[in-house]
């Protein structure tokens, strides 16, 4: 059963998943993000290496 949510994102992150619906004709942006959080399930074993890196395109 999904529900919906409402996420913040900045530009740059909406438009990624805008691009990765346009290159794999995936139905919307909700699709692109439970592709992403299977892919982080699935790799359990780099969990640290997704959730703990610290990744910014845009600080300040």
């Amino acid at each position: 059963m999904r529900q919906e949510y409402e996420v913040e994102l900045k530009d740059f992150q909406n438009e990624y998943l805008n691009d990765m619906v346009k290159k794999y004709d995936l139905p919307d942006t909700g699709k692109a993000v439970r592709i992403l959080i299977d892919f982080a399930i699935e790799k359990a074993d780099m969990e640290s290496e997704i959730f703990q890196d610290e990744r910014c395109h845009s600080c300040d």
